[in-house]
Protein backbone atom coordinates (compact mmCIF):
# COMPACT_ATOMS: atom_id res chain seq x y z
CA UNK A 1 0.00 0.00 0.00
CA UNK A 2 2.79 2.40 0.87
CA UNK A 3 4.54 1.21 -2.42
CA UNK A 4 1.26 2.45 -4.56
CA UNK A 5 1.23 6.05 -2.68
CA UNK A 6 4.77 6.50 -3.50
CA UNK A 7 4.27 5.65 -7.19
CA UNK A 8 1.21 7.72 -7.38
CA UNK A 9 2.63 10.46 -5.71
CA UNK A 10 5.74 10.04 -8.07
CA UNK A 11 3.44 10.63 -10.82
CA UNK A 12 1.61 13.62 -9.72
CA UNK A 13 5.46 15.37 -9.44
CA UNK A 14 5.66 13.91 -12.82
CA UNK A 15 2.83 15.22 -13.82
CA UNK A 16 3.11 18.40 -12.01
CA UNK A 17 7.23 19.29 -12.83
CA UNK A 18 7.86 17.58 -16.19
CA UNK A 19 6.53 19.80 -18.10
CA UNK A 20 8.11 22.55 -15.84
CA UNK A 21 11.09 20.84 -16.79
CA UNK A 22 10.96 19.97 -20.29
CA UNK A 23 9.96 23.60 -20.57
CA UNK A 24 13.24 24.94 -18.71
CA UNK A 25 15.76 22.64 -20.67
CA UNK A 26 13.80 24.19 -24.18
CA UNK A 27 14.33 27.46 -22.73
CA UNK A 28 18.15 26.73 -22.08
CA UNK A 29 18.62 25.59 -25.51
CA UNK A 30 16.72 27.76 -27.09
CA UNK A 31 18.24 30.45 -25.13
CA UNK A 32 21.42 29.69 -25.56
CA UNK A 33 21.10 29.74 -29.14
CA UNK A 34 19.82 33.23 -29.13
CA UNK A 35 22.82 34.69 -27.21
CA UNK A 36 25.19 32.61 -29.79
CA UNK A 37 23.60 34.85 -32.59
CA UNK A 38 22.99 37.85 -30.08
CA UNK A 39 26.72 37.79 -29.39
CA UNK A 40 27.56 37.12 -33.21
CA UNK A 41 25.61 40.17 -34.84
CA UNK A 42 27.09 42.51 -32.21
CA UNK A 43 30.12 41.59 -32.78
CA UNK A 44 29.24 42.40 -36.50
CA UNK A 45 28.30 45.36 -35.86
CA UNK A 46 30.82 46.58 -33.85
CA UNK A 47 33.61 45.31 -36.63
CA UNK A 48 31.26 47.43 -38.95
CA UNK A 49 31.37 50.43 -36.90
CA UNK A 50 35.25 50.55 -36.44
CA UNK A 51 35.13 49.12 -32.49
CA UNK A 52 38.77 48.54 -31.43
CA UNK A 53 39.74 44.74 -31.34
CA UNK A 54 40.40 45.16 -27.94
CA UNK A 55 36.55 46.56 -26.83
CA UNK A 56 34.79 44.41 -28.74
CA UNK A 57 35.96 41.50 -26.96
CA UNK A 58 35.72 43.12 -23.86
CA UNK A 59 31.94 44.23 -24.31
CA UNK A 60 31.29 40.82 -26.01
CA UNK A 61 32.77 39.00 -22.78
CA UNK A 62 31.09 40.96 -20.29
CA UNK A 63 27.12 40.77 -22.21
CA UNK A 64 27.63 37.24 -22.59
CA UNK A 65 27.53 37.14 -18.90
CA UNK A 66 25.12 39.30 -18.33
CA UNK A 67 22.88 37.42 -20.93
CA UNK A 68 23.72 33.79 -19.37
CA UNK A 69 22.54 35.31 -16.05
CA UNK A 70 19.03 36.99 -17.22
CA UNK A 71 18.72 33.11 -19.01
CA UNK A 72 19.50 31.60 -15.73
CA UNK A 73 16.66 33.73 -13.93
CA UNK A 74 14.50 32.96 -16.32
CA UNK A 75 14.62 29.27 -16.26
CA UNK A 76 14.31 29.53 -12.43
CA UNK A 77 11.44 31.54 -12.55
CA UNK A 78 9.46 28.58 -15.32
CA UNK A 79 10.72 26.26 -13.01
CA UNK A 80 8.55 27.69 -9.87
CA UNK A 81 11.41 29.73 -8.07
CA UNK A 82 10.51 32.84 -6.46
CA UNK A 83 12.99 35.51 -8.29
CA UNK A 84 11.96 38.55 -5.92
CA UNK A 85 13.12 36.54 -3.17
CA UNK A 86 15.99 34.87 -5.06
CA UNK A 87 17.20 37.84 -6.18
CA UNK A 88 17.28 39.21 -3.07
CA UNK A 89 19.51 36.49 -1.64
CA UNK A 90 21.66 36.50 -4.76
CA UNK A 91 21.87 40.55 -3.76
CA UNK A 92 23.26 39.63 -0.29
CA UNK A 93 25.31 36.57 -1.65
CA UNK A 94 26.43 39.20 -4.07
CA UNK A 95 28.20 41.49 -1.17
CA UNK A 96 28.98 39.29 0.70
CA UNK A 97 31.10 37.66 -1.87
CA UNK A 98 31.92 40.94 -2.94
CA UNK A 99 33.57 41.67 0.25
CA UNK A 100 35.22 38.32 -0.02
CA UNK A 101 36.57 38.85 -3.46
CA UNK A 102 38.20 43.02 -3.75
CA UNK A 103 40.73 41.98 -5.43
CA UNK A 104 38.45 40.35 -8.63
CA UNK A 105 36.47 43.65 -7.82
CA UNK A 106 39.28 45.96 -8.45
CA UNK A 107 40.55 43.61 -11.43
CA UNK A 108 36.91 44.76 -12.97
CA UNK A 109 37.54 48.09 -12.38
CA UNK A 110 40.83 47.62 -13.78
CA UNK A 111 40.02 46.40 -16.89
CA UNK A 112 37.12 49.31 -17.21
CA UNK A 113 39.64 51.57 -17.13
CA UNK A 114 41.79 50.18 -19.52
CA UNK A 115 38.98 50.18 -22.08
CA UNK A 116 38.00 53.58 -20.92
CA UNK A 117 41.61 55.36 -21.22
CA UNK A 118 43.19 52.76 -23.72
CA UNK A 119 47.01 53.04 -22.78
CA UNK A 120 47.28 50.07 -24.85
CA UNK A 121 45.41 47.77 -27.56
CA UNK A 122 46.01 44.33 -28.88
CA UNK A 123 48.89 43.76 -30.62
CA UNK A 124 50.67 46.32 -28.68
CA UNK A 125 54.12 45.76 -27.60
CA UNK A 126 54.34 46.75 -23.55
CA UNK A 127 56.40 46.52 -20.47
CA UNK A 128 54.26 46.38 -17.18
CA UNK A 129 54.84 44.60 -13.84
CA UNK A 130 57.91 43.68 -14.59
CA UNK A 131 56.89 41.92 -17.94
CA UNK A 132 57.68 42.21 -21.68
CA UNK A 133 55.32 41.16 -24.10
CA UNK A 134 53.14 41.62 -27.06
CA UNK A 135 48.99 42.35 -26.13
CA UNK A 136 47.19 39.11 -27.24
CA UNK A 137 43.99 39.26 -25.09
CA UNK A 138 42.28 41.96 -22.84
CA UNK A 139 39.07 40.70 -20.61
CA UNK A 140 37.04 41.08 -17.56
CA UNK A 141 39.92 40.57 -15.11
CA UNK A 142 42.94 39.97 -16.42
CA UNK A 143 44.75 40.63 -19.64
CA UNK A 144 47.06 38.19 -21.46
CA UNK A 145 50.68 38.83 -23.09
CA UNK A 146 52.94 36.73 -25.20
CA UNK A 147 56.06 36.98 -23.99
CA UNK A 148 59.77 37.26 -26.47
CA UNK A 149 60.14 33.43 -25.62
CA UNK A 150 56.66 32.43 -26.90
CA UNK A 151 55.09 32.46 -23.17
CA UNK A 152 51.67 33.51 -22.44
CA UNK A 153 51.91 36.15 -19.16
CA UNK A 154 48.55 37.17 -17.59
CA UNK A 155 48.70 40.34 -15.51
CA UNK A 156 45.63 41.28 -13.43
CA UNK A 157 43.86 44.34 -14.51
CA UNK A 158 43.77 45.74 -10.85
CA UNK A 159 47.78 45.82 -10.71
CA UNK A 160 48.05 46.75 -14.46
CA UNK A 161 46.22 49.89 -14.53
CA UNK A 162 47.54 50.84 -11.44
CA UNK A 163 51.23 50.39 -12.23
CA UNK A 164 53.85 52.08 -14.81
CA UNK A 165 52.85 51.12 -18.82
CA UNK A 166 55.35 51.46 -21.29
CA UNK A 167 53.83 51.25 -25.08
CA UNK A 168 56.82 50.20 -27.07
CA UNK A 169 54.13 50.50 -30.12
CA UNK A 170 52.19 53.77 -29.93
CA UNK A 171 55.17 55.60 -31.62
CA UNK A 172 56.04 53.15 -34.19
CA UNK A 173 59.46 53.63 -33.60
CA UNK A 174 62.12 52.51 -30.81
CA UNK A 175 66.15 53.79 -30.35
CA UNK A 176 67.76 50.60 -29.74
CA UNK A 177 70.53 51.44 -26.85
CA UNK A 178 73.60 50.30 -27.07
CA UNK A 179 77.25 50.57 -25.53
CA UNK A 180 80.67 48.63 -27.19
CA UNK A 181 83.76 49.80 -25.12
CA UNK A 182 87.62 49.79 -27.13
CA UNK A 183 90.75 49.84 -25.71
CA UNK A 184 92.66 52.99 -25.20
CA UNK A 185 94.98 52.52 -28.15
CA UNK A 186 92.40 52.73 -30.15
CA UNK A 187 91.50 56.14 -32.61
CA UNK A 188 87.84 57.48 -31.03
CA UNK A 189 87.72 59.40 -34.95
CA UNK A 190 88.62 55.49 -36.61
CA UNK A 191 86.20 53.84 -34.25
CA UNK A 192 83.62 56.66 -34.54
CA UNK A 193 83.84 56.04 -38.30
CA UNK A 194 83.33 52.32 -38.05
CA UNK A 195 80.52 52.07 -35.70
CA UNK A 196 78.89 54.44 -37.83
CA UNK A 197 79.19 52.46 -41.29
CA UNK A 198 77.87 49.58 -39.21
CA UNK A 199 74.86 51.69 -38.32
CA UNK A 200 74.23 52.67 -41.68
CA UNK A 201 74.68 49.67 -43.40
CA UNK A 202 72.04 47.75 -41.57
CA UNK A 203 68.65 47.79 -43.53
CA UNK A 204 66.83 47.86 -40.36
CA UNK A 205 68.20 51.15 -38.96
CA UNK A 206 66.24 54.07 -39.82
CA UNK A 207 67.74 56.88 -41.54
CA UNK A 208 65.23 59.16 -39.73
CA UNK A 209 65.68 59.46 -36.87
CA UNK A 210 69.66 59.62 -37.80
CA UNK A 211 71.52 56.65 -35.67
CA UNK A 212 74.20 58.51 -33.19
CA UNK A 213 77.50 57.54 -32.49
CA UNK A 214 78.98 59.21 -29.24
CA UNK A 215 81.60 58.84 -26.34
CA UNK A 216 79.62 57.98 -23.49
CA UNK A 217 82.36 57.46 -20.80
CA UNK A 218 86.30 56.57 -19.90
CA UNK A 219 86.11 53.48 -18.27
CA UNK A 220 88.71 51.72 -15.99
CA UNK A 221 89.26 49.53 -18.85
CA UNK A 222 87.73 50.56 -21.88
CA UNK A 223 86.79 53.93 -23.72
CA UNK A 224 82.52 53.20 -23.90
CA UNK A 225 80.48 54.29 -26.72
CA UNK A 226 76.68 55.13 -26.32
CA UNK A 227 75.40 53.60 -30.21
CA UNK A 228 71.90 54.86 -30.34
CA UNK A 229 70.20 53.71 -33.85
CA UNK A 230 66.42 53.59 -34.40
CA UNK A 231 63.78 50.97 -35.62
CA UNK A 232 60.61 49.62 -36.13
CA UNK A 233 58.86 48.80 -32.84
CA UNK A 234 58.67 45.22 -35.35
CA UNK A 235 62.20 45.13 -35.82
CA UNK A 236 63.70 46.17 -32.58
CA UNK A 237 65.71 42.65 -32.07
CA UNK A 238 66.61 42.19 -35.67
CA UNK A 239 68.38 45.50 -35.23
CA UNK A 240 69.59 44.67 -31.42
CA UNK A 241 71.04 41.65 -32.23
CA UNK A 242 72.33 42.26 -35.82
CA UNK A 243 74.54 45.44 -35.00
CA UNK A 244 75.99 44.10 -31.67
CA UNK A 245 77.19 41.12 -34.59
CA UNK A 246 78.00 43.72 -37.07
CA UNK A 247 79.98 45.72 -34.60
CA UNK A 248 81.90 42.77 -33.65
CA UNK A 249 82.87 41.98 -37.15
CA UNK A 250 83.59 45.16 -38.01
CA UNK A 251 85.77 46.55 -35.07
CA UNK A 252 87.96 43.25 -35.63
CA UNK A 253 88.14 43.71 -39.29
CA UNK A 254 89.72 47.60 -38.37
CA UNK A 255 92.41 45.77 -35.85
CA UNK A 256 90.38 47.76 -33.20
CA UNK A 257 90.75 46.19 -30.19
CA UNK A 258 87.74 44.98 -27.74
CA UNK A 259 89.15 44.75 -24.15
CA UNK A 260 88.41 42.06 -21.52
CA UNK A 261 89.64 40.44 -18.43
CA UNK A 262 93.30 39.14 -19.00
CA UNK A 263 94.31 36.07 -16.61
CA UNK A 264 98.13 36.18 -15.81
CA UNK A 265 99.35 32.91 -14.46
CA UNK A 266 102.59 33.21 -12.73
CA UNK A 267 104.54 29.87 -13.30
CA UNK A 268 106.33 28.88 -9.96
CA UNK A 269 110.24 27.84 -10.04
CA UNK A 270 111.16 24.40 -9.61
Amino acid sequence: MNLEKWIDKGYALIIDFGPRVLAAIAIWIIGSWVIKKLLKGTKKVMTKANYDESLQKFLLNLLGWVLKILLILTILAKLGVETTSFAAILAAAGLAIGLALQGSLANFAGGVLIMIFKPFKIGDLIEAQGELGVVKEIEIFTTKLTGLSNREIIIPNGSLSNGNIINYTTEGTRRVDLVFGVGYDSDIKKTKEVLTHVLTSHPKVLKEPAPTVDVMELADSSINFAVRPWSTADDYWDVYFGITENVKEALDAAGIEIPYPHKVEIQKKA
